[in-house]
């Protein structure tokens, strides 16, 4: 075995771990969130899930996002290789949002002793937004992945 593939394995074990831990927790909450917009049960489940997603989230872009940047060493930055680095831009974006924003926002409503009640339209709004993008982001990055895998 050589270097390279040695490089090339420890780099795809790397990614396809950040995908298993990122887009596990990004369905998860991502289902909490949906079941939690016309409902207060789930709606206070979503706010203690996220304590554990969150960081599961984060794990996941920084494995991927490593493991990229090693797998893909030898690539232009062109085509799938710069179709996932603009994908983990806007994801991590995207977990800024989320982290900074709506975590902090979840975690006063539950000392407020208001984490079951249904969350503001705007912030259902902003929120599902961006529970789309991170679905769409982590899927379609999965695919491409294994779009490249399949002709590599």
């Amino acid at each position: 075995m050589t270097t390279t593939d040695l490089y090339d394995i420890v780099s795809l074990f790397m990614i396809l771990s950040g995908f298993i831990l990122g887009l596990g927790a990004v369905t998860v909450i991502d289902l909490h969130g949906f079941l939690g917009r016309k409902s207060s049960y789930w709606t206070e489940a979503t706010t203690r899930t996220h304590k554990v997603t969150k960081p599961l989230i984060w794990a996941g872009i920084i494995l991927a996002v490593f493991g990229g940047i090693i797998f893909y060493r030898n690539e232009s930055m062109a085509g799938i290789p710069l179709y996932h680095l603009i994908t983990a831009i806007i994801l991590i974006l995207n977990g800024l949002f989320l982290s900074f924003k709506v975590s902090p926002f979840l975690l006063k409503r539950e000392k407020e002793g208001k984490s079951s009640e249904l969350l503001p339209s705007e912030w259902q709004r902003n929120i599902t937004i961006s529970f789309i993008i991170s679905f769409l982001g982590w899927w379609s990055a999965l695919l491409i992945l294994v779009v490249y895998l399949s002709k590599n």
